[in-house]
């Protein structure tokens, strides 16, 4: 519970109280593509720090561990389509990096199972 309270309360809030939008641009389809830029998102990810990650790794990291923490709640729907969309590949192209995830972020299969029955992903 130490980490989600540390998560949360570092995590970068917009204006209006909805989690930052500065990686909405980030190009998703690129990551997702090539094996390159996926296994060092997937590092930075799996690190306990942030020797291994960008800065975009390291906001990546808070907003993962937040979106699934708190199903979302204060995503926005772009947000919340790409969330869905990093599930869904990683449920169906990287299923070990998945399992390492869950394992980080969720050990006890409470958020991702919250999720998955909510989109209705099939692991």
């Amino acid at each position: 519970m130490v980490l989600v309270a540390t998560i949360l309360t570092s995590l970068p809030a917009a204006a209006d109280g909805q989690i930052t939008t500065k990686l909405d641009n980030l190009d998703l389809d690129r990551i997702l593509n090539s094996d390159r830029l996926f296994n060092a998102y997937a590092e930075c990810l799996l690190s306990n720090g942030k020797d291994r990650c960008t800065p975009e790794g390291t906001e990546l990291k808070l907003l993962l561990a937040a979106g699934l923490q708190t199903d979302c709640a204060k995503c926005n729907d772009n947000q919340k389509a790409r969330m869905d969309k990093i599930i869904r590949f990683t449920t169906g192209n990287k299923k070990d990096f998945r399992e390492k995830l869950k394992a980080k972020y969720d050990p006890d299969n409470k958020y991702f199972q919250n999720y998955e029955r909510r989109f209705r992903v099939t692991s």
